[in-house]
């Protein structure tokens, strides 16, 4: 039975999809104006395997995420860039995609853009407006009136009077509160536009994923997930939105990814203190910076160091050594590792705990190597079976062990070295075995001698 923490209700509650085994899940997506960092992997690796198991489950899932492709951050970057905003956007966009396809995140199916959704954009603001929600003060700008939404901080707990406090209205401004927030924004000299009832000019941030995901799930859907910092202001305006528009309920279960820390701060863009996916990617294979995105719980912040890599790498390491040399086979025995991998993972998707039962099932299948072969790779292809659910331990083993061995080392050198130690042992010529040996550790690399034969790796 999965229980899944909500946002919403603050509390661990049994999960029971809306309409029957289907699910709808919409998780707000990235802001294309650069190349995504880890903080973002970070959310794309947790509602990955959010989906995964969802599916592994049984569920009839549609994933959705969105792209926001027409935002401040977007039109300052082009301009400083000398291109078009939909030059830029399409760059980034498919960077993107390339990061996620290498840290083995799954395409969700459907991948809405903002651009693609003005009308509807359009069609909910005017039906704010013509509920009171909403209001046209003439100036090419609409704003949200939250004093209207009796809900207005039922996700966030924060009250309407205390985010008052030092709020102020700019002399020009034309809100009728402080706190009332953009819905569709005026033309400025020089930024792209789009023709609406109130005049030219662009969606406001929040308007966006309201329509996105109604649009594509319905007007009240299962799980609404994102990024830590989005839970204020950015999901509490979905909310008074959609609402105030349809009437009904919004999301039933709101999810929320922890944050990645370097030095104890949040890693951010704005803050400065934030890596790309693609330069950690240089350092580090795409499975170590995945594994360390996944053996924490998902709602739990990670701190990101090289030291964190490195256990990550180690950990690893320990899988895919328990893994070579097996022969291949189909996933058998092990129920008991079965049982509690699924109940850690139905437990609000308890990946670090479902690490652990992994580490267990590796320890058993290096115990039974030795003895039955035939059984060790039964139980070896239960640990890829569930390990999959994670999105890791799908390589071959060796090709992991000695990624990378490229830049280090001549793989063909170190075969014939290899050759030439196996034909010394068969000849008894221990010396100049251990000589060959001594000579591929000066390279780096390690030797492991088992009845499969001899292989090798990388020293780390």
């Amino acid at each position: 039975m999965l229980t899944i923490y909500n946002t919403l209700s603050k509390t661990k509650d049994v999960f029971t999809p809306l309409e029957g085994n289907t699910v709808r899940m919409y998780v707000c997506g990235m802001t294309v104006y650069d190349f995504c960092h880890i903080g973002h992997g970070r959310v794309m690796v947790a509602f990955d395997v959010i989906a995964r198991w969802l599916r592994h489950s049984g569920y009839a899932l549609t994933y959705v995420r969105n792209v926001t492709d027409i935002d401040d951050k977007i039109i300052r970057r082009a301009q400083e860039n000398g291109e078009s905003f939909e030059a830029l956007t399409e760059r980034m966009i498919a960077a993107m995609h390339e990061d996620e396809a290498r840290l083995s995140v799954l395409r969700p199916d459907i991948e809405p853009r903002a651009t693609g959704h003005i009308d509807g954009m359009h069609r909910m603001i005017q039906t704010l407006i013509d509920n009171g929600y909403a209001y046209a003060p003439g100036n090419g700008d609409v704003y949200y009136r939250i004093g209207r939404f009796a809900g207005y901080g039922k996700l966030s707990r924060k009250k309407i009077e205390d985010l008052r406090i030092g709020a102020r209205v700019e002399v020009d401004e034309a809100k009728e509160d402080p706190l009332d927030f953009v819905l569709w924004k005026g033309v400025k000299p020089g930024e792209p536009s789009w023709t609406s009832p109130w005049g030219e000019g662009r969606p406001g941030w929040h308007i966006e994923c309201s329509v996105m995901s109604t649009c594509c799930l319905g007007e009240t859907f299962d799980i609404h997930g994102g990024g830590p910092d989005l839970v204020f202001p950015h999901h509490e305006n979905e909310i008074a939105q959609s609402e105030a528009a349809t009437g009904k309920p919004y999301a039933s279960v709101w999810m929320h990814a922890g944050a990645v820390r370097m030095d104890g701060e949040k890693m951010s863009k704005s803050l400065g203190n934030f890596f790309t996916i693609r330069e950690v990617l240089e350092k580090y294979h795409p499975e170590v910076v995945r594994y360390l995105l996944v053996s924490s719980h998902y709602r739990s912040p990670i701190n990101y160091s090289e030291d964190s890599l490195k256990e990550a790498k180690a950990a690893l390491d320990r899988f895919y050594n328990a893994l070579k040399g097996l022969p291949a086979a189909a996933p058998a025995g092990g129920e008991s590792f079965v049982e509690r991998f699924t109940a850690a993972m139905n437990d609000d998707f308890n990946s670090p705990e479902a690490c652990a039962v992994l580490f267990e099932l590796a320890r058993e299948v290096n115990r039974l190597r030795e003895q039955d072969l035939e059984a060790a790779a039964a139980l070896g292809a239960r640990l890829r079976a569930l390990a999959e659910v994670l999105g890791v331990l799908q390589l071959e083993p060796e090709a992991f062990l000695q990624a990378g061995a490229a830049n280090r080392v001549d793989a063909t050198q170190v075969d014939a070295l290899i050759q030439a130690r196996l034909q010394a042992r068969a000849d008894k010529n221990w010396a100049e075995s251990d000589r060959i040996r001594d000579q591929l550790s000066a390279l780096g690399v390690v030797l492991e001698d088992g009845k499969g034969g001899t292989t090798w790796r990388l020293a780390d």
